[in-house]
């Protein structure tokens, strides 16, 4: 073995001099060869094992460093993989140099990455929580315990994308959920107003969210929140519809307790916020109270109260439509018997046989009915009357022909004659106004099939006895006249045989025959009670034999056949139109 005799620059001793030492210990010891040869040989063995264990050593250190530098490569490609990273900046792109120049090169990019990995993490388990969270507000409190887990062999932009494109819908969901959740309880507000129930107690019983003192977004959307408020808007819904027709149905019944009462106006309108809504639809009555409890009760009430007051008054308010129909009766001159019909409404009345609404309800119908007859009657009554004015006319027309000082300057005079000269004009008339009037009485007879009676007297027989009498009348006119022309022409004779001119004689006086509708009597100063006798018996006057009969419920006119029962005895002369 050779000698190292190169000293330590440290000065310590090396291998070399420590062989020298020996090597003179053994000398004056006085070893033998062979065991200097013996140890000589154990000492080199014993540093072949310690190179041995150190070439081991750095065998392994080296191992390890290659493993991990491996791992870290492996690592590398793992968190690209999971990051969804095809390229990474810090990545060296050469491998070469020693291991730990390379490990040295790839440990900032791994530290970076897993700074990456723990930022995507905690952002995969935000969208998670929130996802998470979402679904169990929608879920209605069917929540998985304990957190979420992140699959960290996944950590990519794109899943990460999708759990956000999976919160947004969720919470599109959540807001349309919200929404609904914000109609229906709007919509029981709204009927809980209208019917006056409490909205709280309502609205609480389906879920204590739901209060107006909640935060929007802790209200419950849940699908059993919302099928139970779907279910409560419906029950009040049929709530409304229920309590709307009872209150249309009292309101009716109001309406026509007091039409059968002829309420006032100022009592009416004590319930107008109950007869508003008779028409309304469902949807129309949106105002608070509309449909209270205590509002339709009040209306109960009402209607009770009304009802019992009924049978009091019916008697009342059956003789003021009685009235009516008498004096349209009246105004339309159509005779009627008046008594016997209030005493039969007096008996049915008493009886109870016939409820009142039924009785009203008749009465009215006939009240209708003599409207109607009324109308149809309008047009000759109409020319009736200027008949029976220009008959007036006539008569006055005639005293003013008799007065001998019409002519004098006396106050008023030019006022008689223009009213004489507008009375000639209108008496030329009454021939035309009779025709026509005749005519229509006819049509109007042969249309009905019954007769025309103006105040219980046929109309034709009045007007073929104003001809009779006008015929009269026109020949007493004749007769005036040919008496006046014999006294003139005597007067003439007695002049040229006496030679003198007495005064005029005045023609005699003859009974003053007033023609027209005055003859069945009239007041002192001529006026017409506008009722005409057919003969001088008086068979027209006051009440006939066989007037127009009436029964309380049922106007009955006279038929063609009864005509002649109106003139005494004997079928009126026609008149030839």
């Amino acid at each position: 073995m050779a000698e190292l005799d190169v000293q330590n620059p440290l000065g310590e001793t090396n291998c070399s001099l420590l062989l020298n030492q020996l090597q003179k210990i053994w000398d004056e010891v006085g070893e033998s060869d062979e065991e200097r040869d013996k140890m000589l040989l154990q000492l080199e063995q014993e540093c072949l094992d310690v190179y041995k264990r150190k070439v081991d050593q750095a065998t392994k250190s080296r191992s390890h460093l290659i493993q991990k530098l491996a791992d870290a490569k492996l690592e590398l490609s793992t968190l690209l993989a999971s990051l969804g990273e095809k390229t990474f900046v810090g990545i060296p792109e050469k491998t070469s140099g020693t291991i730990k120049e390379q490990l040295a090169a790839i440990a900032p990019a791994l530290e970076q990455l897993w700074r990456q990995k723990e930022e995507r993490i905690t952002e995969f388990l935000n969208v998670q929580i929130q996802i998470k969270k979402t679904c169990g507000e929608i879920a209605g409190g069917n929540q998985q315990s304990g957190g979420p887990k992140v699959d960290e062999s996944d950590l990519s932009l794109k899943k990460l994308d999708e759990f956000n494109r999976q919160l947004q819908e969720l919470q599109k969901e959540k807001s349309d959920r919200l929404h609904k959740v914000l109609e229906l309880v709007s919509s029981v507000h709204d009927l809980c107003a209208v019917l006056g129930i409490d909205f709280y107690s309502t609205v609480t019983e389906v879920h204590p969210s739901l209060d107006d003192a909640t935060g929007v977004q802790s209200k419950s959307i849940s699908n059993d929140t919302l099928a139970s408020l779907a279910n409560t808007v419906l029950a009040l819904k049929e709530d409304k519809k229920k309590w709307l027709k009872k209150l249309q149905e009292l309101a009716t019944q109001l309406i026509d307790l007091w039409n059968l009462m002829d309420t006032s106006k100022e009592e009416r309108s004590c319930f107008d916020h109950v007869t508003c809504n008779i028409s309304a639809s469902v949807d129309e009555v949106t105002v608070p109270g509309a449909l209270a409890v205590d509002l339709i009760e009040q209306a109960e009430v009402e209607v009770e109260r009304l009802d019992k007051l009924k049978g009091s008054r019916m008697k009342e308010i059956a003789y003021k439509r009685q009235g009516e129909l008498e004096e349209i009766f009246a105004r339309a001159h159509i005779e009627i018997d008046a008594e016997a019909a209030r005493e039969k409404i007096l008996t049915l009345i008493d009886s109870g046989t016939v409820e009142p609404s039924e009785l009203l309800a008749d009465m009215d119908n006939q009240i209708n009915k003599a409207k109607e007859e009324a109308i149809s009657r309008k047009d000759i009554l109409d020319k009736v009357e200027k008949w029976m004015s220009a008959c007036e006319e006539e008569s006055w027309l005639d005293d003013y022909n008799r007065d001998d000082n019409r002519y004098n300057a006396s106050r008023g005079a030019h006022l008689n004659l223009k009213r004489a000269e507008k009375a000639r004009l209108l008496v030329n008339k009454i021939p035309a106004l009779v025709d026509s009037l005749v005519a229509k009485t006819r049509a109007w007879e042969e249309e009905y099939e019954l007769t025309f009676a103006y105040d219980g007297v046929p109309l034709l027989a009045m007007l073929d006895e104003y001809a009779l009498l006008r015929n009269d009348r026109e020949e007493e006119k004749r007769r005036m006249r040919d008496q006046k022309k014999f006294h003139e022409q005597l007067n003439t004779e007695q002049e040229a045989m006496f030679g003198s001119r007495p005064s005029p004689a005045r023609p005699p006086s003859s009974t003053k025959k007033i023609v027209g509708p005055r003859a069945n009597g009239g007041a002192a100063n001529g006026t017409p009670n506008r009722r005409l006798s057919m003969n001088q018996n008086g068979a027209r006057s006051g009440k006939r034999e066989n007037a127009r009969p009436i029964a309380p419920l049922n106007y009955v006119a006279i038929s063609k056949e009864d005509a002649a029962s109106h003139v005494s005895g004997t079928e009126p002369s026609p008149i030839t139109p």
